[in-house]
């Protein structure tokens, strides 16, 4: 029995002296074959600054004083259109479980330690995140037993609206600068 041309499932090995087609690249690599690596450009402070005043950036104050607002307006309509101030309560509540947070991760981005180097904004990001990750969650946990007749649909009301009014302000800021 010849070894070398067949194996235990019967498959034939190729042989080094193949008269058929030569192999060709995988097709997922034929779209770095066919172009080159595009030169990167530096850009002049002219650019860079055109640029910035093209794409304004939003202030995380800002972001957060609409959030605190818009948790204040959405408690009082709800209390003044149920008339169950602990539904109010709740939903308030749930928008100082994104605020309250919110401030302390802004807090912690925007000291000192936040700009020595880039590792170290790196870093601060990602402790400044995790802690408020935590805050959040401990504040959760604690709505219980700090809100009296707690309602956790209108609680999570409040908590999912607030955190989504960022898109609103960072569009309207954005049209806004843009129309000037």
């Amino acid at each position: 029995m010849n070894n070398s041309s067949s194996s235990s499932t019967g498959a034939q090995k190729p042989s080094g002296d193949s008269t058929g087609p030569a192999p060709q690249a995988p097709v997922w690599r034929a779209w770095q074959e066919e172009s080159g690596p595009e030169p990167v450009k530096a850009l002049t402070r002219e650019q860079v600054q055109q640029l910035g005043l093209q794409r304004p950036s939003v202030s995380v104050w800002q972001v957060l004083l609409w959030q605190a607002l818009v948790g204040v307006v959405m408690a009082l309509a709800l209390g003044l259109w149920s008339g169950r101030w602990s539904w109010a309560l709740s939903l308030l509540y749930g928008a100082a479980a994104v605020v309250v947070p919110g401030l302390v991760f802004a807090r912690g981005l925007t000291g000192r330690l936040a700009s020595i180097n880039p590792g170290t904004a790196v870093m601060g990001f990602f402790v400044w995140e995790f802690v408020k990750i935590g805050l959040t969650l401990a504040l959760l946990v604690a709505a219980p037993r700090l809100v009296t007749d707690l309602s956790w649909p209108a609680l999570l009301v409040g908590l999912v609206v607030t955190m989504k009014v960022v898109w609103p302000v960072v569009w309207f800021k954005s049209r806004q600068r843009r129309a000037t």
